[in-house]
C-alpha cells in the first residue's frame, strides 16, 4: 500500500554557497528493484563540500534541486517485488555508484568503472534525509552487531581499502600521502594489513595529531620539512615499497615518485587540479614501478574486505569519526569540513516535528 512520508532533507536548490534544510515529502511506492531505507546515520563527504561551495565541479555536474549526500547506513523498511535477498529490517548501508550491468567493464567484473554510473547524492537524490529510495543492488546487508552510526563511513573506507590493498603491503613499508577522513582511514588499514612502517604526510597539525594516534609510525610536514629527504632517511635510502596518494596536490604527487622504491608501486585516489610533471623515463620506466587509478570501490570485492576489518574490530573509526552533528546543522558541518580541522564527520538524521 503507498502512504506518504513526510521528511526533513539537505537540498541544494540555490545556484551559490550553502544547504537548504526543508521539508519534504516521499511516497512510499517503489520500482521492483528497488527498497526504502530510513536513514539512521549518513557521512559527510569532499564531494558533498564541492556541492556545499558550488565550485566548477558542481556548476557543470549538478541539475537542481538536489537532495545531497551518498555515504549512509540505514533501516530497509520496504522492499520491491524483485528485491532479492533483502528483508524488512536489514540494517544497509549503499555502493554509491549506480552501475549499468551492461556495459563491457560490468560484464568484465569490473563495475567500478562503469560507462554509465550514476551516483547517488550527484546524479540523483541522496541520502541527508530521513528516507532514500536506492536499487536493492546497491544495497550491502551489515551485521547488526556493529554500532550503526560507525557504518555510514564504509562507501570512504572502501576507498581506503580499494586503495592500500590493491599491493601486498604486509611486511612493506607504506607512504600515505594527505590525511584528510579517507587518508586517515588508509593510515588505519595500513596498519591493520600489517604493513612494517606506515609513513603518514601531512600538512594540517590536527590531521597529523590523528593519523599518529590511530598507529602511524612516521608523521611528516611537508610545509617544514623535505619529504623526500625525510622519506629516503627512514627507508635506509632505498624509498618506500608502495604510496598511497589522497591529496591531489601536484608537489606531493611530484615528490612520491622521487622517494618510491625501483620496483614500487603507487594507487592514487586524489584528484589533481593542476598538470602532473613526472619524469617517465626516471621515476617511471627506469625504477619498474607499477601505477594503479582508484575508482570507489570494487563492487562488491572491496565491500567483503571493509566488513572483515570492521567485523573483526581491526580499525579505529572511533577515533577517526571526530565530529557528530544533526543533520540540521549540515551548514556548520560543512564549514568544520572546509576548515581541515576534523576527520570524518557524521551527520544525524532528526526525527520530522
Amino acid at each position: 500500500m503507498m502512504e506518504t512520508l513526510t521528511m526533513m532533507a539537505v537540498v541544494k536548490d540555490k545556484p551559490q554557497k550553502g544547504f537548504s534544510y526543508i521539508k519534504k515529502n516521499i511516497t512510499t511506492d517503489l520500482q521492483p528493484d528497488e527498497v526504502l531505507v530510513k536513514v539512521r546515520s549518513a557521512s559527510f563527504c569532499g564531494t558533498d563540500y564541492h556541492i556545499y561551495q558550488y565550485d566548477d565541479w558542481a556548476k557543470k555536474r549538478l541539475h537542481l534541486p538536489l537532495i545531497v549526500g551518498h555515504e549512509l547506513s540505514g533501516e530497509i523498511i520496504k522492499v520491491g517485488m524483485n528485491a532479492h535477498n533483502l528483508n524488512v529490517g536489514d540494517w544497509v548501508s549503499a555502493e554509491t555508484h549506480i552501475v549499468c550491468g551492461e556495459c563491457e567493464f560490468c560484464k568484465q567484473d569490473k563495475k567500478h568503472i562503469c560507462e554509465k554510473t550514476k551516483i547517488i547524492g550527484v546524479d540523483i537524490d541522496g541520502c541527508f534525509a530521513n528516507y532514500i529510495k536506492i536499487p536493492a543492488a546497491n544495497c550491502f546487508v551489515n551485521s547488526k552487531n556493529i554500532d550503526p552510526v560507525l557504518l555510514s563511513v564504509q562507501e570512504p573506507l572502501g576507498n581506503a581499502v580499494h586503495t592500500i590493498a590493491h599491493f601486498p603491503i604486509e611486511g612493506k613499508t607504506v607512504a600515505i600521502v594527505g590525511c584528510g577522513p579517507i587518508g586517515l582511514m588508509a593510515v588505519d588499514v595500513a596498519k591493520a594489513l600489517r604493513a612494517s612502517k606506515v609513513i603518514a604526510i601531512e600538512t594540517k597539525d590536527y590531521r597529523r595529531n590523528l593519523a599518529r594516534k590511530i598507529g602511524a609510525d612516521i608523521i611528516i610536514n611537508p610545509l617544514t620539512e623535505n619529504v623526500v629527504a625525510r622519506v629516503m632517511a627512514e627507508t635506509n635510502g632505498s624509498g618506500v615499497d608502495v604510496v598511497g596518494e589522497f591529496s591531489g596536490n601536484k608537489t606531493a604527487i611530484e615528490s612520491a615518485f622521487k622517494y618510491l622504491k625501483a620496483g614500487g608501486a603507487i594507487s592514487m585516489l586524489g584528484i589533481p587540479n593542476e598538470n602532473i610533471e613526472i619524469d617517465i623515463a626516471s621515476d617511471v620506466v627506469f625504477k619498474g614501478i607499477s601505477l594503479y587509478g582508484v575508482v570507489g570501490r570494487r563492487i562488491y570485492y572491496t565491500w567483503h574486505q571493509v566488513k572483515a576489518l570492521i567485523d573483526n574490530n581491526l580499525l579505529h573509526l572511533n577515533k577517526i569519526i571526530t565530529h557528530y552533528f544533526p543533520l540540521s546543522e549540515i551548514n556548520q558541518a560543512a564549514e568544520v569540513m572546509g576548515s581541515g580541522n576534523c576527520g570524518k564527520i557524521i551527520l544525524l538524521p532528526e526525527e520530522v516535528k
